[in-house]
C-alpha cells in the first residue's frame, strides 16, 4: 500500500504548533533570602520603587537611578537578576531585544551582562534573527556552558530551522541538546540556580528528546531516532507528536517489507513476509490512532489532526475490508481523560 512521504511530513508537521516557552523563574528583589543582607532604609525604598513601577522600562529606568546612586549596594546584584527576568518576560519581540540591549548600558560590572543573555537570545530567536541568536549563544556558552535555558532555546530553534530546511545550525542544536540531556538525567542543576527554577527547567526534557530525535530522523538513523522518541513518550505520553514520528518509523519499515513481498515468488517465505508486514501496519495504525486520539478536538494541532487522519483512515480501511467500523472506537481509546 502507499503513502504520503513520512517521516519527513512528519517532521514538517511537527512544526506547526507553536514552539513552548522555556520555562524561567521570576525573582522578585526583596524575596526571601537567608544569605542576603540587610540594606540602609533609603535603597530599600528605591528597590521597592523599581519593583512598583509600572511597565519593565519604567523598572529598568528606575534601576539605571539605583544603580548610579548606589553603585556599591549589596543589593545590586539582586536588582540586576531582576530586571533581566522582566525582560525575559516580556512578550513582543522588539520590545524584548531593545530592553535587553539596553540593559548593559545599565548593569555594566563584571559578570552582570551574562545575566540579560538569556533574554537577548530569546529576543533574537523570537524576531528571527538566528544568526545573531546562535552566535551570542556560542559566546555565551563558551562561558556559562550549564546555562540550561539557552541550550534549550537554540536546541529547539535550530531544529526547527531545519524541519524548514534551513539546516544550518543543526550540527550547534544537536550538541546543546545533548548537553541538556546529559544535565537533566545526571541531575546537574547549574550552582547559580535555584531548585525551583530547575524543576520547571526540566519539564523540557521531553522535548528535548523529541527535538534530537528529530535530527537522527534527518540523519537518517531511525534506530537512534526510535530510542530518543522512546524515552520521550515516557516522560510525556501525551505529546501527540512522539506517536506521530514512531508511527513513521514504522511505516517507513513497513514500506520496505511491503516492496520486498511484491517482488517474491508466490510461496512461504512470502506469506512470512506479508505477516511481517501486517504486524508492521498495524503498528502504525495504533501509533497514528495514538497521535490522532491526543490531538482531537485541540485548535492547535487541527491541520496536523487532519492530515493524519487521511493515512490513519486509509491504512485502516485496507487492514479491515474497506472498512472504517471501529476506527473512532481505536482514535476514542487514546483521548486524554
Amino acid at each position: 500500500m502507499k503513502r504520503r512521504s513520512f517521516p519527513l511530513q512528519a517532521v514538517v508537521l511537527c512544526s506547526l504548533v507553536l514552539l513552548a516557552n522555556v520555562p524561567a523563574g521570576a525573582r522578585a528583589i526583596n524575596g526571601q533570602d537567608k544569605n542576603k543582607p540587610k540594606i540602609p532604609e533609603a535603597e530599600a525604598k528605591a528597590v521597592s520603587a523599581i519593583e512598583a513601577a509600572p511597565t519593565v522600562g519604567a523598572k529598568i529606568d528606575a534601576a539605571d537611578e539605583f544603580v548610579k546612586k548606589y553603585p556599591k549596594s549589596s543589593t545590586r546584584t539582586h536588582v540586576a537578576e531582576y530586571i533581566a527576568d522582566q525582560i525575559l518576560a516580556v512578550a513582543d519581540p522588539a520590545q524584548k531585544l531593545a530592553l535587553a540591549q539596553k540593559f548593559p548600558s545599565v548593569f555594566s560590572g563584571k559578570d552582570e551582562g551574562d545575566l540579560i543573555k538569556p533574554a537577548l537570545i530569546d529576543a533574537y530567536i523570537q524576531s528571527k534573527k538566528f544568526d545573531e541568536a546562535f552566535a551570542e549563544g556560542a559566546t555565551h556558552l563558551t562561558k556559562n556552558g550549564d546555562d540550561i535555558s539557552v541550550l534549550i532555546n537554540l536546541t529547539i530553534a535550530g531544529v526547527e530551522q531545519a524541519k524548514q530546511k534551513n539546516p544550518k545550525y543543526v550540527t550547534a542544536s544537536r550538541q546543546y541538546g545533548l548537553k541538556a540531556i546529559e544535565m537533566f538525567e545526571a541531575n546537574k542543576k547549574p550552582p547559580s540556580m535555584d531548585n525551583e527554577v530547575w524543576e520547571k527547567q526540566k519539564v523540557m526534557l521531553p522535548q528535548v528528546y523529541q527535538e534530537m530525535a528529530v535530527v537522527s530522523l534527518m540523519e537518517q538513523n531511525p534506530v537512534e531516532a526510535q530510542a530518543r522518541l522512546e524515552k520521550a513518550v515516557k516522560l510525556n505520553p501525551n505529546d501527540p507528536f512522539n506517536y506521530l514520528l514512531l508511527g513513521s518509523i514504522s511505516n517507513d519499515e513497513y514500506q520496505k517489507v511491503a516492496a520486498a513481498y511484491r517482488t517474491m515468488a508466490d510461496g512461504k517465505a512470502k506469506e512470512e513476509t506479508l505477516q511481517k508486514a501486517n504486524v508492521l501496519l498495524d503498528k502504525v495504525i495504533d501509533l497514528y490512532a495514538h497521535a490522532v486520539g491526543l490531538s482531537e478536538g485541540k485548535s492547535e494541532y487541527q491541520r496536523f489532526h487532519d492530515e493524519l487522519l487521511q493515512d490513519l483512515s486509509s491504512y485502516y480501511r485496507y487492514r479491515h475490508n474497506n472498512s472504517s467500523d471501529g476506527l473512532q472506537k481505536l482514535i476514542d481509546s487514546y483521548k486524554q481523560p
